[in-house]
């Protein structure tokens, strides 16, 4: 099964698909994690890769859609979660031939929704574990009082991303809306868009998604 996971910033995309890797044996598509891979890989592609990002361009939709031909063509495991791309619709009929070219399909794209205000407050209030990456909130998952993460057990530093703030937020927000939000009447036109309430409980949103593709 191959899903799209669609939301802004801080919605949870994240989250959600490492519960569908353990559980569903998924394999995630992350594009900053396919570039950083590609650029240490020293393949040709890793090489191209490599070369852009020291010019400090943009990595052109091509690059990124040959990573994913890559991916597409070794391990399947239970399917592809594409987290990041598509962002525009071009993209995302770049995506469409290619998953034909491959001789594969999208099966379902999950809109996690969210409430604006809800989602900068939330954000505001979070750090992360420096070393596991495990992640805090100050209103529902405060820091232990000892320093000692409770995912891996261990005394570390609990760090705030620097445009976790409200006004960078708000424009991350709206850089989103502005470029990415058009694919969510582009996969309703197609009778395959979802949507999910991004904002409940961790384990609330999972059930949800699960229910989407399970049926």
């Amino acid at each position: 099964m191959n899903i799209i996971l669609l939301g802004p910033p801080g919605a949870g995309k994240g989250t959600q698909a490492h519960h569908l890797v353990d559980e569903r044996g998924m394999i995630q598509l992350s594009t900053g994690d396919m570039l950083r891979e590609a650029k240490a890989s020293g393949t040709e592609m890793g090489k191209r890769v490599a070369a852009v990002m020291a010019r400090g361009d943009l990595v052109t939709d091509d690059i990124v859609i040959g990573l994913i031909r890559e991916k597409l063509e070794g391990d399947k495991g239970g399917g592809f979660i594409f987290d990041g791309f598509p962002r525009t619709l071009p993209q995302a009929d770049a995506l469409g031939q290619l998953l034909a070219d491959c001789g594969e399909r999208l099966d379902a794209v999950i809109e996690m929704q969210v409430d604006d205000d809800a989602l900068v407050d939330r954000i505001t209030a979070r750090s992360t574990c420096a070393g596991c990456g495990a992640v805090y909130n100050d209103n529902t998952k405060p820091v232990p009082a000892d320093g000692v993460c409770t995912n891996c057990g261990e005394p570390h530093e609990f760090i705030r991303r620097a445009d976790d703030n409200e006004q960078a937020l708000r424009n991350r927000l709206m850089e989103y809306y502005k470029k990415t939000s058009p694919l969510i009447g582009y996969y309703y036109a197609k009778g395959m868009l979802s949507s999910v309430n991004g904002l409940g409980a961790i384990e609330d949103v999972r059930d949800s998604i699960a229910g989407v593709l399970d049926a």
